[in-house]
């Protein structure tokens, strides 16, 4: 895997990251709008906590891609999932 391709699954992982994390600790506000009824976003949504905690779950997700990628326990050009040339 190239410098480039590293950092494009990198940030693949990492918005994806950003999704599973964001709902975690939210709290809708207490009282609703009186006109409309919405509670909108949450009162504390804390995130610079939720992109540090995002970094860090995208960075041990990674590294683990990163050395799943680089071994040959799976590969496509030998072995269970190679193309047969019968």
């Amino acid at each position: 895997m190239n410098w480039f391709t590293g950092i494009v699954l990198f940030l693949m992982i990492w918005w994806i990251a950003l999704f599973a994390v964001l709902p975690i600790g939210t709290k809708p506000v207490a009282h609703a709008d009186d006109k409309s009824g919405w509670r909108g976003a949450p009162e504390r949504p804390r995130i610079m906590k939720k992109v540090i905690v995002t970094t860090v779950v995208a960075s041990i997700l990674w590294t683990g891609s990163y050395l799943l990628i680089t071994s040959d326990l799976i590969s496509f050009r030998h072995g269970m999932f190679a193309e047969s040339d019968d």
